[in-house]
């Protein structure tokens, strides 16, 4: 975790305001992994439409797709920095860094889409966008990022003796290394962008997503074996440097929150029809898609809980999520 020098983050919030007041418009500038058109890219696209609405145009935002300005490990590094203004981010990309969000990309914490939606929209939700104030980010909204499941080039996964000896891409987080390790794979992190070329050489059999990255990164096309584990439902969280946030009025980092929090419900209408159509997409390409027993793949993940909720104040956490009714 790095921090500018007070000097530094003075001077990088006094040239924004010396923009908005010379342009009379701010034009943010925001990251994604995603290609054009892909349901998070296009709700920052929406945020910003609202944002300028609700600013009466004085703030914009440009929406950097397709790794365009770099991996995600890059980009949060840049959005701590005040490099990036915002940045759309799967916080599983935030490894342990945020305690509180590191409860999210347990396996099976979610039980359910409904499960997902009922805990992130309520007061843990809040609790957990909070606790990225610590890591020089604001978390303005979480976004769907589906439930993830693994694939590969050689074969359906129906139990985990299945998953023995194979090679797995992950996230850069120490929970999915020990996920797939429980599992009796072998996990590989490794950025988003290079999963094609490995799976396709050979470096890894397969990879962990939901549908729509499967189907967008191309990634059905050199491994035709997904297999509905669903061991993952991972937040994607919208995030603003805390540097340009410190520069805001009060007044107006409301209407980020307002304009961040309307986007939600567009953006999990987009993620519905993409994850459909994301289906259908690899189906037409040969995709294997096959159903899995998972109380055992649940039944696995307990020496992962013990490991990383050890804290009683996570632990707490973790028992009122999965008390949440939905």
């Amino acid at each position: 975790m790095f921090h500018l020098p007070k000097l530094a983050a003075s001077a990088l919030v006094v040239a924004t305001l010396m923009v908005s007041t010379a342009s009379a418009q701010t034009v943010l500038r925001s990251s994604d992994t995603h290609p054009d058109g892909y349901p998070t890219v296009e709700a920052v696209k929406y945020f910003g439409e609202l944002l300028s609405e609700k600013t009466d145009g004085r703030y914009s935002v440009e929406v950097f797709h397709s790794a365009q300005l770099g991996q995600e490990a890059d980009t949060i590094e840049q959005t701590q920095f005040g490099v990036l203004d915002l940045n759309r981010i799967s916080i599983g990309a935030f490894g342990t860094q945020v305690p509180a969000a590191t409860v999210t990309q347990l396996p099976y914490i979610f039980r359910s889409a409904d499960h997902f939606h009922a805990v992130l929209d309520g007061p843990i939700g809040e609790e957990i966008l909070a606790a990225f104030d610590a890591v020089d980010v604001i978390a303005l909204a979480f976004y769907d990022g589906g439930a993830r499941s693994f694939y590969n080039s050689e074969k359906p996964i129906n139990t985990m003796a299945d998953m023995e000896g194979m090679k797995f891409r992950v996230m850069g987080s120490d929970i999915f290394v020990d996920m797939v390790a429980a599992l009796g794979g072998n996990a590989t992190p490794m950025p988003y962008g290079e999963v094609y070329s490995g799976i396709q050489t050979g470096v890894i059999d397969g990879a962990e997503n939901n549908y729509p990255s499967y189907d967008t990164a191309g990634h059905a096309e050199v491994a035709k074996f997904y297999s509905l584990d669903e061991h993952l439902m991972v937040p994607e969280v919208l995030v603003i440097s805390k540097i340009i946030w410190d520069g805001l009025t009060p007044e107006d980092q409301a209407l980020f929150r307002e304009a961040a929090t309307e986007s939600v419900a567009k953006q999990r209408e987009l993620w519905a029809a993409k994850e459909v159509e994301s289906k259908a997409a690899v189906e037409a390409l040969g995709a294997v898609i096959n159903e899995v027993d998972k109380a055992p793949f649940i039944e696995a993940m307990k020496p992962v809980y013990e490991k990383y909720v050890t804290d009683p104040a996570l632990q707490d956490l973790v028992a009122r999520i999965q008390a949440t009714e939905g």
